[in-house]
């Protein structure tokens, strides 16, 4: 427990000092994504550092020609899809964060908030919502997430609206599919076990986190569907 209060500690003020330098990247858009890439791949290298966590991104099984398997025929031209994730921890934030160009996520509006990061967050893009106010408008949600999408961004959505522990089913919110139906967009179902390494609360253990990309889903799969193919490999 005394390495996990260790590295909570120094993961604090690595947040801390890199503050200063958020605060240059607010002059462009692309240079804040190249610091916020920075400071990420630099929270992987210290966890893996004071607490032994690594990662590996699985991908699904792919023939011999090493093409991946389309189980349908669902695939754009363009090749964009919805990320449907699990969230567990900061862990797979910063892991999908690295794997994935362009990336942009749905937050809660409360994350903006934060002096100097809530303001770099909003350069990065991410899209916040307010959940303490009834009904999200989703149409309006969609068309901000449309005009993303067609800059170049690849939306990362956690359909179970918080973090959960290992073992942990909630029910999958149906905003994801109000926004796959209204774009017109396949859902890439993304499960983890990084709960069992950096949980919500209490002791972190070392060990290899996985991130498992499943089968691209159509955008018409029920939440049953989808909620399957995200636990498929989590933990």
């Amino acid at each position: 427990m005394l390495r996990t209060i260790l590295f909570k500690f120094l993961m604090y003020v690595y947040f801390l000092l890199w503050s200063p330098v958020l605060l240059v990247g607010l002059v462009s858009k692309k240079l804040n994504r190249a610091i916020i890439s920075a400071e990420v791949t630099g929270l992987l290298i210290l966890v893996r550092i004071v607490m032994g966590i690594k990662y590996r991104v699985n991908y699904p099984q792919c023939e011999e020609s090493g093409i991946p398997l389309k189980p349908n025929n669902n695939a754009r031209n363009d090749g964009k899809a919805i990320i449907a994730a699990k969230h567990m921890s900061i862990l797979e934030i910063a892991i999908l964060y690295r794997t994935i160009p362009k990336s942009f996520f749905i937050v809660k509006r409360e994350l903006m908030w934060i002096p100097i990061y809530g303001w770099a967050f909003w350069r990065l893009g991410l899209v916040p919502v307010n959940r303490t106010r009834g009904k999200t408008n989703m149409k309006k949600l969609a068309d901000t997430v449309a005009n993303k999408i067609l800059a170049g961004g690849v939306l990362v959505i956690f359909p179970e609206g918080t973090r959960v522990k290992p073992g942990a089913r909630p029910a999958l919110r149906r905003g994801l599919l109000f926004l796959a139906h209204e774009l017109k967009l396949p859902i890439l179902p993304v499960g983890t076990d990084s709960g069992l390494y950096w949980p919500k609360r209490g002791k972190m253990r070392s060990g290899t986190a996985n991130i498992y990309f499943e089968e691209l889903l159509p955008c018409t799969a029920s939440l049953d569907e989808i909620a399957e193919s995200i636990n498929q490999h989590s933990a």
